[in-house]
């Protein structure tokens, strides 16, 4: 019984909420009687039209690319340096108003400056998905090693370990399955950057063909299409960053929280 209902909340209750949505949707563009809001029927059509040009793949690869390549480097750059932050007190103390401080500033705020930097192009773009996960993935990784239990440290120290040792051994194991979360939200927060710098400085990705698909040609259907697309690339993305904060390695974490 048990695992009937988990399937019935895990698939048929949000498919059901999916379709009573499009069903508003298309009943409340019809009544309207407007011309300008498309029905579901007209933005999928606008998605086939978007596939036949053969423009639908590369928009979402180029968007792809811009977020991963922002946020690797931010994961390369942030990762190592908060889990150092959270080791190390006096490098908190150094560092920590500065990303307190940067860490508020919306990413789109950076925008003139990395136009200024790089110019209208892709490297700007990057920029700025680099920023905007740099210090959230910054500070989750330091709180994680700081609240790796007592009880922890002391057990391995009372097995010898030495200060290489009970970081590897203790410390990042322990520290992993909440900066894994940290991971997840800073991602989220990349694939969002993206969209809006796609509006401003650059020719292709979801961002992109929604303020083009506006501007050329008033074309709504194409443009709540491509904000269904993100908001479904989106949901994809998180859910296989949830898998990866589940994997056998990390699990645990979640299990002793319970």
């Amino acid at each position: 019984m048990s695992r009937y209902r988990k399937a019935l909340e895990t698939l048929l209750l949000p498919t059901f909420t999916g379709l009573l949505l499009l069903l508003l949707w298309h009943v409340a563009v019809r009544l309207s009687g407007t011309n300008t809001f498309p029905t579901p029927w007209q933005v999928l059509l606008a998605v086939r039209e978007l596939e036949s040009q053969g423009r639908l793949a590369g928009y979402i690869q180029d968007s792809l690319h811009r977020v991963m390549m922002g946020y690797l480097l931010a994961v390369a750059v942030g990762l190592p340096v908060g889990l150092f932050m959270g080791m190390h007190a006096p490098t908190a103390r150094f560092l920590g108003p500065v990303s307190q401080l940067l860490r508020p500033i919306s990413p789109l705020a950076w925008i003139p400056v990395s136009i200024l930097l790089f110019g209208i192009a892709n490297t700007a773009t990057v920029f700025l998905i680099f920023l905007a996960s740099l210090f959230p993935l910054t500070l989750a990784a330091m709180n994680a090693v700081r609240d790796v239990p007592a009880i922890y440290l002391r057990a391995g120290k009372n097995f010898g370990l030495g200060r290489v040792a009970l970081i590897r051994r203790v410390i990042l194991p322990a520290a992993l399955p909440y900066a894994l979360t940290g991971l997840r939200l800073s991602f989220g927060i990349a694939w969002l950057v993206v969209v809006a710098a796609e509006m401003i400085g650059v020719d292709s990705g979801l961002g992109y063909l929604i303020i083009d698909a506006r501007n050329a040609g008033k074309r709504y259907d194409l443009v709540v299409a491509g904000i269904l697309l993100i908001g479904s690339i989106g949901l994809g993305l998180d859910v296989l960053m949830r898998r990866l904060e589940r994997a056998r390695s990390v699990r645990w974490a979640y299990h002793r929280e319970t």
